[in-house]
């Protein structure tokens, strides 16, 4: 029977710091769900793909409960299949947010550097279109996943979470699917790169008239904040496959604290946050 290999010292760390994401990513995800809803357009593809980041978010939050509880006590009282959908709210959480927040940063380049001629791209039935093929290869993405872990759980009459031995560890995190994971976010990071690099090029050089930007700082702060959640919170946990699963729980803590952040993205992407738009088509603010 495998046992949690961990001790208090380590664990009650663990438990506080997915606490805290309970505490501020609940709230402030739930009331940016709704005011993305209430007051801004969803014919904007950009808060299209806000909302469906907001629903990441959440799912990720309501899992992290029985995250807290087995790292408070060290006993796992639900079973494996609890844990293989908790494990896997996380995992979708970490690649959904990264491809959201890309789908963000391209749906602004595309309306700075080409504002007429990606029109007929950026629509909100584009949008929900990408949104739903994305959450439908995650899905399928679990389905191996899941299966993996399943016999493992079950050939080892595994009676905990999210901490397992080092052989199991293994059969758990199949190299092919944690190295697909690390090759999709140096992609996105580099597809972020690249769209922070353009748009403040053309800020500052020669922008078009016909795609005015009332407040370039925000543009600029959101380009800046899609790339510190790539390097610290989304990039580190998918290189933990290079380094035998070491320090994964840490990282994992550490990945969690992204859903506090996203809200952030919500207002710096909307000069008027907390107020219903009035004219989705003439300015930046609906990008």
């Amino acid at each position: 029977m495998a046992s949690v290999n961990m001790t208090a010292e380590r664990s009650l760390p663990y438990a506080a710091v997915f606490g805290s994401v309970i505490a501020l990513g609940l709230p402030l995800n739930a009331v940016s769900l709704w005011i993305l809803l209430r007051h801004h357009s969803l014919k904007s593809p950009s808060t299209v793909f806000m909302v469906n980041l907001a629903v990441s978010d959440l799912l990720l939050v309501i899992s992290l409960p029985m995250r807290v509880y087995f790292y408070a006590t060290g006993t796992w009282p639900l079973g494996s299949m609890a844990c293989i959908w908790i494990t896997m709210l996380f995992r979708n959480n970490i690649r959904s947010s990264s491809i959201f927040i890309t789908f963000i940063s391209v749906d602004r380049l595309l309306a700075v550097v080409y504002p007429l001629r990606s029109r007929h791209l950026r629509t909100s039935s584009n949008a929900w279109k990408g949104a739903a093929l994305i959450w439908l290869i995650l899905l399928a993405v679990n389905v191996p996943e899941s299966v993996f872990f399943s016999r493992s759980a079950n050939k080892e009459n595994v009676t905990s979470c999210f901490e397992f031995p080092e052989h199991m560890d293994k059969e758990i995190h199949k190299p092919g699917i944690e190295y697909f994971q690390l090759v999709l976010m140096f992609t996105m990071l580099t597809v972020n790169i690249v769209s922070t690099a353009l748009v403040s090029w053309t800020l500052r050089r020669h922008l078009n008239d016909s795609a005015r930007v009332n407040n370039k700082v925000n543009v600029m702060l959101l380009f800046a904040m899609n790339l510190i959640m790539f390097t610290v919170f989304f990039l580190p946990v998918s290189l933990v496959v290079l380094f035998k699963n070491e320090g994964r729980g840490a990282l994992t803590c550490l990945a969690s604290v992204n859903c506090c952040l996203d809200p952030l993205l919500y207002y710096f992407s909307f000069d008027g946050f907390w107020k219903r738009k009035e004219c989705p088509e003439t300015s930046l603010e609906q990008i």
